[in-house]
């Protein structure tokens, strides 16, 4: 097992035109497991692959332990990769993918290479696999053969790109599981690259999100989720995404957020009043699920409700205070399309973002505040 340390790592393609990773900063400790995440094209494979030694960085240096690899070939790097389309050999046996990276990268006899195969593959539940090829097997099973390929070379390092994206909705939850329990019980340092942000928020000790080639922020996932350094990060982590609203900022004795239609709010929480002193504007995030259907009453904002759209233990309403605005609440509450209702926010669920570059206004403080560890 080993740290990765990855500094001012940086990707450019044609002759510096496309920046696909810019100047990207990260460690990961010993044993710990990473997920990284972001949109199609924000450099989350290609910072993988330069990990690997598949790709070459620009500029930056790529640390496992106490070694420099940057400059390493990939058959030389104590990482073992499992890739979204499994490349299997379709000539081979399981048994003999299995091999191939021990055959490649050790001294071992055949005999021990066979021992430590079948090990592997009782582990990962696929020894009565080992004769057939992948075309006999279905996607569930060269998964389980891919994994068990990286396992059975005891790297340093596992680093895995997006490999449930191919399974059905119910195989990736049950591979999901079984990658995490895996990695609790060897204990190797993991890299996992996903673009589903419910995969990253479940399965990693630790989130790293990526937007454009840039690092957005890192942590613990429920810190991201519950103080996202900015409106991306707001935005992206979380389903349904998190409500923003562009309003402006009143202060006549009270200070009040006023949006441009019917969104009217009365800021009472010191901390919110001292984020938006002396400006104009600002961008107001609430995740759905911090919306509540209340009574008329104080500071109660005023609405229709456009769509209802029912999803088992709750509903999602659709609510005309905003551009796609939405409401996640339980399923007994059943207003009907075009009926007015009241919403209301508990003030300690609120972010505010500046409303030019989106950077968090209560980001700095909320982790100036946060207990050192």
């Amino acid at each position: 097992m080993a740290t990765v340390t990855l500094r001012d790592l940086r990707k450019e393609y044609s002759n510096g035109q496309i920046v696909a990773v810019d100047d990207v900063d990260l460690s990961v400790e010993d044993g710990e497991f990473v997920t990284v995440v972001g949109p199609s094209g924000c450099g989350k494979s290609t910072t993988l692959r330069m990990i690997a030694g598949l790709e070459r960085p620009t500029d930056g240096g790529v640390h496992i332990g106490d070694d420099d690899v940057t400059d390493v070939h990939a058959r030389k790097r104590d990482v073992a990769m499992v890739f979204q389309n499994y490349a299997l050999y379709p000539h081979k046996t399981v048994e003999q993918n299995m091999a191939f990276g021990l055959r490649m990268s050790t001294d071992l006899s055949k005999d021990e290479r066979r021992e430590k195969v079948r090990d592997t593959a009782a582990m990962m539940g696929i020894e009565d696999l080992l004769d057939q090829k992948p075309d006999e097997l279905s996607g569930g099973q060269k998964q389980r053969v891919a994994l068990g390929r990286a396992i059975v070379r005891d790297p340093d390092v596992f680093l895995f790109d997006e490999p449930l994206s191919n399974l059905d909705a119910k195989l990736r939850t049950t591979m999901r599981t079984e990658i995490q329990r895996l990695q609790n019980e060897l204990g190797t340092t993991s890299i996992y690259v996903t673009h589903d942000q419910e995969e990253a928020m479940t399965m990693g000790d630790r989130i790293v999100i990526l937007d454009g080639g840039e690092l957005q922020q890192t942590g613990v996932p429920k810190e991201v989720y519950n103080d996202p350094a900015n409106a991306f990060v707001g935005g992206f982590i979380g389903s349904p995404s998190m409500n923003f609203l562009d309003v402006s900022v009143e202060d006549a004795g009270t200070t009040r957020l006023v949006g441009d239609g019917e969104f009217d709010y009365e800021l009472r929480d010191d901390r919110l009043r001292s984020a938006v002193r002396g400006r104009d504007r600002v961008k107001l995030g609430v995740r759905p699920e911090d919306v509540t259907v209340t009574e008329p009453g104080d500071n109660a904002v005023e609405t229709t409700v456009e769509v209802i759209e029912p999803v088992g233990s709750d509903n999602y309403l659709h609510l005309s205070v905003g551009e796609d605005f939405i409401a996640r609440v339980p399923s007994d509450v059943e207003p009907d399309n075009g009926e007015t209702v009241h919403v209301s926010f508990d003030p300690a669920d609120l972010h505010l973002f500046d409303a030019d570059d989106g950077e968090s206004l209560l980001y700095e403080s909320e982790q100036s505040a946060a207990p050192t560890v």
